[in-house]
């Protein structure tokens, strides 16, 4: 079977490469394409591949801008820095996804999944679902929580999440507001929580925090290309991005 990768990061691209070489070795990657001119010229000039891994937001558009141009007909899984509303549409509608860094598990899943429902052309109706909500985002605008519930003593009172700088695991989950408040959490993961809020306004540095864009005071570069956030007071921590994260970071907090 044959594959082409679209990723505009050279590191990420190659990372992604050898853990399918890994998970799928009888899948031949025969193009990595950087951008979305080059991967719109690509599919203009040859055959359609089997599979395609393409990321959603590249240095020069979003990768919808090929399906809109193109009849594709291979099955896609997308890899993303950002868990947006376009994504959970895909996901309902049985696209596969896989968040950055991409995890060797669930990309080992994602192709067992394309292996059982290898039926090219049946995934048509996702993709255009995907752009009409990319053509009007206003329809998912109110997916997520703008309050949530914490502990305060014997009650549950809301927080408004735009209060928020940060959500962290130690013990148990916290969150620390701007203001300096700190509660415990009714959430067992990080990543319930992190389905609740805007990845736009919020980001998931590592294991043991999420944080708010406006949060963020500095962000320290490493010689090994790890990353780490400072963030302001009255709540003053630092928290690391690991390398394999750093340039999704990036994007992330550039755009």
């Amino acid at each position: 079977m044959t594959a082409v990768i679209i990723e505009d990061e050279s590191l990420i691209a190659r990372e992604l490469q050898i853990k399918l070489e890994d998970v799928a070795p009888d899948i031949s990657i025969i193009a990595v394409l950087h951008s979305l001119k080059t991967a719109k010229k690509w599919f203009m000039e040859n055959k359609e591949p089997d599979i395609i891994f393409a990321d959603i937001q590249l240095s020069d558009g979003i990768s919808f801008e090929l399906f809109e141009q193109h009849k594709i007909s291979a099955p896609v899984i997308f890899t993303t820095a950002y868990d947006e509303y376009a994504i959970r549409a895909f996901k309902v509608n049985g696209i596969d996804y896989l968040l950055k860094p991409v995890d060797t598990d669930e990309l080992q899943a994602a192709v067992d999944k394309f292996r059982q429902s290898r039926q090219p052309g049946d995934n048509s109706l996702q993709i255009e679902s995907l752009l009409q909500l990319i053509r009007n985002p206003t329809a998912q605008q109110n997916t997520y929580k703008e309050k949530i519930l914490v502990k305060s003593r014997q009650s549950l009172i809301p927080v408004p999440t735009k209060d928020i700088a940060c959500f962290v695991r130690e013990n148990l989950n916290y969150c620390f507001t701007f203001s300096g408040d700190k509660y415990i959490l009714d959430f067992t993961t990080l990543d319930e929580i992190m389905e609740l809020l805007d990845p736009n306004i919020f980001y998931r540095a590592n294991r043991q925090c999420i944080v708010h864009i406006d949060a963020i005071e500095r962000v320290q570069l490493h010689d090994n290309l790890k990353l780490t956030l400072f963030l302001r007071a009255p709540q003053i921590m630092q928290q690391d991005v690991s390398r394999e994260k750093q340039a999704a970071f990036k994007k992330w907090f550039d755009r």
